[in-house]
This record gives structure tokens, C-alpha cells and sequence, in this order.
């Protein structure tokens, strides 16, 4: 179990973290992602919510599995001989599943999840931290030119990268926004 699935939030904040549907902070999504680059177990990732003093069995986070809210686990072998594999989900699960309750804090079902909300903001989420390795990586290896006589051209075609990637982020954010806000008021009408 690791650290950040062992440490417990105050019954203070947790409540308050309850009541707006949100378990984690975005730092600790972060650091729990960081900490599981290779994915996560279902016993780390129900842990995760536990350890935060949200309730998550491992049936629950089966059904959001089957029902597509969260991705399928990869098969990964064990280190050791005759020791089998085990299914690692990414780690980008307990930031998916705790979207998923703060969508159900708001009176959403899981159905209506599935059906209304296409349920991209896990994927969002994800291209936006991949965005920024890419930025980071290529920021790196401009400067390391620049040493060597790099041409600055290079940092501006990587700001207008970063523009365009922007842009793209917050036009599919305006995209799900919509989406959401046209099944709220369909819920609304019914």
C-alpha cells in the first residue's frame, strides 16, 4: 500500500471533501499518478478511497469497469518465476472514479453517466497531463540545443504548441460543458 493510500485526511476535511462529492485534491491525484506510473491493482485503488475515509468496494469499482466508466486493466506479469499476472488499471482511475461521484453528488446516475456524459473528462484530463510531458520533454531538449547554438525559432514554434494545445483543452471542456448542461436540463424537463 503507499503512502498516500495509507495517510488519512481529518474527519473535518473529509466531510467537506464529501459534500462537494470530491475525495482527493488535485495534488494528491497527481502524486498518486506519479507514484503508480505503471498502473494500479483494484485492492491499491480501493485502498486510495478507503485510506481517504471514502467508502469504494471492489464491487463498485468492477461495475464502473463493466459499465465503461473506467478503463479495462492490462494483463502485466510478475516479477519471479511461476508467478503469474495481475490486471493493473492506469492510475488515472481513482481521479475518474471520484469524477464519477462528484457527477453523482449532483443527483446524476451512473446510467446517465454513461449515456449522457460520454464520459471524456477522464481522457481531457489525461491529454492535458500529456500535453504537458511533451512540453517539458521538448523544452528540455531545446534548451539542451541552445547550449550547443539551438535556434530560437524552436522555443516559439513550442509556444504556439502550447496555444494550440490550450485551445484545444478548453474547446473540448466547452464541448462536455454543453453536453452536461443539455442532460441537466433534459433530466430537468422529465
Amino acid at each position: 500500500m503507499s503512502a498516500l493510500s495509507k495517510r488519512r485526511i481529518p474527519a473535518r476535511t473529509a466531510e467537506r471533501a464529501v459534500a462537494d462529492g470530491a475525495v482527493f485534491s488535485e495534488g494528491e491525484l497527481e502524486e498518486l499518478e506519479a507514484n503508480h506510473p505503471n498502473g494500479m491493482s483494484v485492492q491499491q485503488v480501493v485502498d486510495a478511497f478507503v485510506g481517504h475515509g471514502s467508502k469504494l468496494t471492489e464491487a463498485t469499482f468492477r461495475k464502473y469497469v463493466q459499465l465503461g466508466l473506467v478503463p479495462r486493466s492490462v494483463r502485466v506479469g510478475r516479477k519471479g518465476k511461476h508467478q503469474g499476472s495481475q490486471g493493473l488499471y492506469p492510475s488515472t482511475a481513482v481521479r475518474q472514479i471520484d469524477h464519477i461521484r462528484k457527477l453523482m453528488q449532483r443527483g446524476i446516475t451512473m446510467e446517465d453517466i454513461q449515456r449522457e456524459f460520454l464520459f471524456v473528462r477522464g481522457d481531457v484530463d489525461a491529454l492535458e497531463r500529456q500535453l504537458e510531458r511533451v512540453y517539458t520533454a521538448l523544452d528540455r531538449a531545446i534548451g539542451a540545443r541552445r547550449e550547443g547554438g539551438g535556434d530560437r525559432g524552436e522555443r516559439e514554434a513550442l509556444g504556439d504548441a502550447r496555444v494550440v494545445g490550450a485551445d484545444l483543452l478548453a474547446r473540448l471542456e466547452a464541448i462536455e460543458q454543453r453536453l452536461t448542461m443539455r442532460a441537466r436540463i433534459a433530466r430537468a424537463v422529465v
